[in-house]
């Protein structure tokens, strides 16, 4: 455990993850608290706030000390702020597959992040992994070929928003393989379940590549978890790490609010083909 200025850094693991204790986001944070915890952020990668509760432009506020939060196109609004998401499991579904957000959009979303309203008695955890570190341990040949792979995706933002059931996929969207991370230039895998195949490699080259990567990054050598209470509040960067939210807790409560951040330099813009 480090001590920063007024807060206290408590690593979740050996390569990302950090709980931050001892600040108050309810009230606004400036000056070099606000810079520290930017780097705090581009560290860890993921962070947790416990306890913190906060209101809609509560949480609005706080996601801007990292990055631009913005209007997704077919999201569920918060009547209290349209940059606000509820969501609640019984009617938007689970997520229980590994998977980046916003791959729908050119370039995709930097930040993700939560607070928690409602939570299962027991279960319902979060697990992350490092896609830097996981591309990291990749062999330099195999480097070399995924510099000139992509992988395909929907792009229909529609087939993404809570409770929508995907249809036939009309467009599609290509992001790299490898992405070089626009804060710190760290390479990483940028690879989603959610792949419909990749490009720059034949058919059954991808076949056979797709699933091995998939495998490779969800590694428990890359992984954290992390359980939850009311009012836990957690932040993640989008471009270096993948998420899975646990499906062990049955028909138990999961509600919570959303709201998702672009790159500063990074306005949303759709990258779409037919």
């Amino acid at each position: 455990m480090t001590t920063t200025l007024a807060y206290e850094v408590r690593r979740a693991g050996p390569r990302i993850g950090a709980e931050i204790t001892g600040l108050d986001l309810n009230r606004d944070i400036e000056g070099a608290t606000a810079e520290r915890l930017r780097q705090d952020f581009r560290d860890y990668k993921v962070l947790v706030f416990r306890g913190q509760h906060l209101s809609p432009d509560r949480h609005v506020a706080a996601v801007r000390i990292f990055g631009e939060p913005f209007d997704h196109p077919t999201a569920i609004k918060d009547p209290s702020n349209p940059l606000v998401y509820p969501y609640r499991v019984q009617q938007s579904g689970k997520a229980s597959h590994w998977h980046i957000g916003g791959l729908w959009r050119t370039p995709p979303f930097q930040i993700e992040s939560l607070v928690y309203h409602e939570v299962a008695e027991l279960g319902g955890h979060t697990l992350w992994a490092d896609l830097q570190t996981a591309y990291d341990d990749l062999s330099e040949p195999v480097k070399r070929l995924l510099a000139a792979v992509t992988a395909v995706y929907d792009a229909d933002p529609a087939h993404y928003a809570q409770g929508s059931k995907k249809g036939a996929v009309a467009r599609t969207v290509e992001h790299p393989v490898v992405l070089e991370h626009p804060d710190t230039g760290r390479k990483g895998l940028f690879l989603s379940t959610g792949a419909l195949r990749l490009t720059g490699v034949t058919a059954a080259e991808s076949e056979v590549l797709l699933p091995y990567l998939l495998r490779h990054a969800s590694s428990p050598n890359y992984t954290i978890r992390f359980g939850w209470q009311p009012g836990d509040f957690v932040l993640w960067d989008n471009l270096a790490t993948w998420h899975y939210a646990i499906d062990d807790y049955g028909d138990g409560p999961r509600a919570y609010q959303k709201v998702i951040a672009a790159h500063p330099e990074t306005p949303p813009r759709l990258g779409a083909t037919g």
